[in-house]
């Protein structure tokens, strides 16, 4: 029995991802009739998937007509597809490199709904190095990445911190994190230790576009061992900097020099 509701259910997403394709292909608005036939369903069941469809914006209905259309959800979808695509294209030579210099891990990270999203890395070739982390998540107040990607976005975000109310468990201290994402701002570099776990160091940089706009951050990920302190200022710290500015200068930013 719960054999054929998962069948059904993954029916029912190929379906819909059917359903997204015909529109998006159509350019047009088309009527429950007409995709149905389609993607030979009945009326009712192709009624069913647009209506939940609609429910999550990935849809709209002209309620004149009662056609249906691709909703803003799905165009704000792609976007997001696009340019994460478009950042580990432009990022993953800079990566190489300073993964050859330094001969430690470098990640592309991203923020999604205030948390880090690792979308790429070049890896190291210790033999002692830290897990992949591709494909993870984790609350943004937990790590350099995370940091470097919320201090730099902006000064308003530092002051939403502070107003979201009563203090939740497992949140973080809001008055120690916005002095800590101060002084992230001031020095352009977020640096943690145990973050990613016990022993792992992460050094971070946010990237910026030709808006000025972060879009993502510059991560390194070491053993805590080998990332001693006279190493991470005089050779970490300024090679990540200056990865972070070149593949900002790739998305047209122009650094402003007062």
């Amino acid at each position: 029995m719960n054999s054929g509701k998962g069948t059904y259910s993954v029916q029912a997403v190929l379906k819909a991802f059917d359903l997204l394709e015909t529109l998006a292909a159509e350019n047009a608005s088309l009527t429950v009739a007409v995709l149905a036939k389609k993607l030979e369903l009945s009326r009712n069941k192709a009624f069913r998937l647009l209506a939940t469809l609609e429910g999550k914006g990935l849809i709209d209905r002209d309620e004149v007509s009662g056609t249906y259309r691709l909703g803003f959800s799905a165009f704000e979808m792609a976007q997001h597809i696009l340019k994460s695509t478009n950042l580990i294209r432009l990022a993953h030579p800079v990566m190489e490199e300073l993964a050859r210099k330094h001969d430690e891990a470098i990640y592309i990270t991203v923020m999604n709904n205030d948390e880090i999203l690792f979308l790429d890395m070049v890896d190291s070739f210790q033999q002692i190095k830290t897990t992949p982390l591709v494909g993870r998540r984790f609350p943004f107040f937990t790590n350099a990445p995370g940091k470097a990607i919320k201090a730099m976005s902006s000064a308003d975000a530092l002051d939403k911190i502070g107003k979201r109310g009563p203090r939740k468990k497992g949140a973080p201290d809001i008055k120690k994190l916005e002095s800590e994402l101060m002084d992230i701002r001031k020095k352009g570099v977020a640096v943690d230790f145990g973050g990613f776990g016990e022993g792992i160091c992460s050094v971070a940089v946010a990237i910026r576009d030709y808006a000025g706009k972060v879009v993502g951050a510059l991560t390194m990920l070491a053993p805590s061992f080998r990332m001693f302190q006279d190493r991470l200022e005089m050779e970490i710290i300024p090679s990540m900097v200056e990865g972070a500015e070149l593949l900002s200068m790739k998305f047209g930013y122009v650094k402003m020099v007062l």
